[in-house]
Order: C-alpha cells, then structure tokens, then sequence
C-alpha cells in the first residue's frame, strides 16, 4: 500500500512540468524532503542509504567496479561503466584530483570485499565524506543483478541538513511513475523517521524549475 497520495503528488509533477521552461537538455524531477524534529547532531538520526526506484530514475546511475581477476572480468561482461584493478587503486592513489574525479563521475562502487582495505587507505577520504565507500561483494558474487538494481537506484542521504534531496525520474517519464517512485523514497525514511510526523514540508521540481510545495498525504 502506497504511503503517499500518488494522485496528489501526481497533480504535482505535473504542476512542475508546467512551469518549467523548455531547455535545451532533459530535466531531471528533483523531490525534496524537509525534515522537523530531527536532531541530525546524533549519527543515529542521519541516513545514507540506496533506493531502488521501480521505474527508474529515467537517467542510469554510473557504476564504478573495483576487482580482481574473474571478478573485474564479470564487471566488464555486464556492463559496468569502469572496471579497476587493484594495480588501478595503486596508481590513483598518488593523485587526488584523479580519485576526486571519480567520485564525481560515479554513482555507486562496487568493490571485491578483499580490497577494501587497500580501497579505505587510498579512496576512502575522498569517498566516505560524499556517501560513495564502496558496496563490497565476495569474489564468486553474481554482479549482474546487483548493477541492473543500483542502475535503478538513488542514493538519500541527510548528513549536516535536516532534508533529503534526489532525482525521482526526468520530464519525459509518466507523472505517476515518478509519484510512485516518491513513494519508494518515502517507504525508506519509513526505516528511520515518523512519518508524516517528521516531514515538515516536500516539494518537487525540475532541474531549472520553480518547487512545487505538495501535500502528499
């Protein structure tokens, strides 16, 4: 059962939709999640997790696998968007900017569970403060699946603001396919917040667009 009014938060969209003004490039819908009393001071109170949105978020995340030997052969079989070895980890390890790039260029790392040592040393301080440590997998693991559901997903994260803030779906997609990928956005802070207790206020918007305030219960 949705936890949100799908029609509501529809109406909204497509509100947004609206009054948008065309652009030369597709516009992402952004949902943004106001939080009340929530003291985010205490990590407990924080989130860093990943959403598989049903319908996708109209964009595929970019996924970065680090691995070994069959494992960094599977990635490249299914279609990661970069495969690193741990010689790769090496090199980069002599240059931030290159690490910093990568961490911008990449949704979600995917890392062989072994070198993630070696992955904390040299990547976590430019990772760890952005949310993108890697998801570390055993060597044997079935990446295929894990890549085609975090290709789906967003990550949500509240760290030093008491919101959320996430690409739901793009301009092109069904209104209420990017309603009901709200609701999966909502069904996760289920795990951590009241809700709607702790929602103080939510708003959608396109990329270059006003917000929209919604009601969406």
């Amino acid at each position: 059962m949705p936890i949100i009014n799908i029609e509501k938060f529809a109406q909204a969209v497509e509100e947004a939709k609206k009054l948008a003004k065309p652009r030369r490039f597709k516009q992402s819908v952004e949902l943004i999640i106001k939080l009340r009393d929530v003291d985010i001071r205490k990590p407990e109170n924080r989130i860093n997790t990943t959403v598989e949105l049903p319908h996708g978020s109209g964009k595929d995340a970019k996924i970065c696998v680090i691995a070994q030997g069959d494992l960094a052969l599977k990635a490249k079989e299914v279609g990661a968007d970069m495969v690193l070895t741990r010689e790769d980890v090496l090199k980069y390890s002599s240059s931030r900017r290159s690490i910093r790039k990568l961490a911008k260029t990449y949704d979600f790392f995917v890392a062989q569970a072994d070198l993630m040592p070696l992955i904390g040393r040299y990547f976590g301080p430019l990772l760890a403060p952005r949310g993108k440590m890697p998801i570390p997998v055993p060597p044997n693991a079935d990446l295929k699946p894990i890549i085609e559901r975090l290709r789906r997903s967003v990550r949500i994260r509240i760290r030093n603001q008491p919101q959320v803030m996430c690409r739901i779906g793009t301009e092109d997609m069904d209104s209420k396919k990017i309603a009901e990928n709200a609701d999966a956005v909502f069904e996760a802070l289920t795990q951590k917040y009241k809700i709607p207790y702790n929602i103080e206020k939510v708003y959608v918007k396109l990329t270059m667009g006003p917000a929209v305030k919604v009601d969406p219960w």
